[in-house]
């Protein structure tokens, strides 16, 4: 085998994080509607997601400059994540655009709000997850803030379980790749995980 090094001090910072997203893949989706302080609803993909903590539980999602989600987060403290599921596959691409800040995506791209149980954004009508979130706390990190919320609800389209379980066929996540690459759940393998009986 023979390797390319990658010196982060020597490229552009753009440059790495192409590289970067090009390897740490696949990325799940947090598709964040938030509102703002002057009650704007906004949309958006945040490829930098993950489950944070199980008790209490946490998830969180970075944002890459300060976007939108960003700065309504911080003024509200609330969000919610939805699931980024196939068959909307051009909406969340098209949510990413960089509309101006009081512009509702939802409105702009022809999705359906559904009530919230629990904070005030809406949820995606037609995304099977919903985790409504309180604002933990936030991170900066260089040109980025991480962004760590509460699960205070979770919703589940009842379509998607298979006894009281979410199945992956059913929810048909999307994952971000590298450049505009996006990938779909591909094939589904099982493995039991080994435990150490020595």
């Amino acid at each position: 085998m023979v390797r390319t090094d990658f010196d982060p001090q020597a490229l552009p910072a753009r440059e790495f994080y192409r590289l970067l997203t090009a390897v740490v893949v696949p990325r799940p989706i947090a598709w964040v509607s938030s509102t703002s302080g002057a009650g704007v609803d906004n949309l958006a993909p945040h490829s930098f997601f993950t489950v944070s903590c199980v008790t209490p539980p946490v998830v969180q999602f970075t944002s890459v400059g300060r976007k939108d989600s960003l700065r309504n987060i911080e003024d509200t403290g609330e969000f919610v994540v939805n699931l980024a599921p196939e068959p909307l596959f051009e909406q969340i691409n098209a949510s990413a655009t960089n509309f101006p800040p009081g512009v509702d995506e939802f409105a702009e791209l022809g999705l359906a709000k559904e009530p919230s149980a629990r904070v005030r954004p809406p949820r995606v009508a037609q995304s099977p997850v919903a985790l409504e979130c309180s604002l933990h706390s936030t991170l900066l990190l260089g040109d980025s803030t991480v962004v760590f919320g509460t699960v205070l609800h979770a919703a589940v389209d009842e379509r998607v379980l298979i006894d009281g379980h979410p199945s992956i066929d059913r929810l048909r996540p999307l994952a971000r790749l590298g450049g505009d690459e996006w990938s779909t759940i591909g094939e589904v393998r099982e493995l039991a995980r080994i435990r150490y009986s020595g």
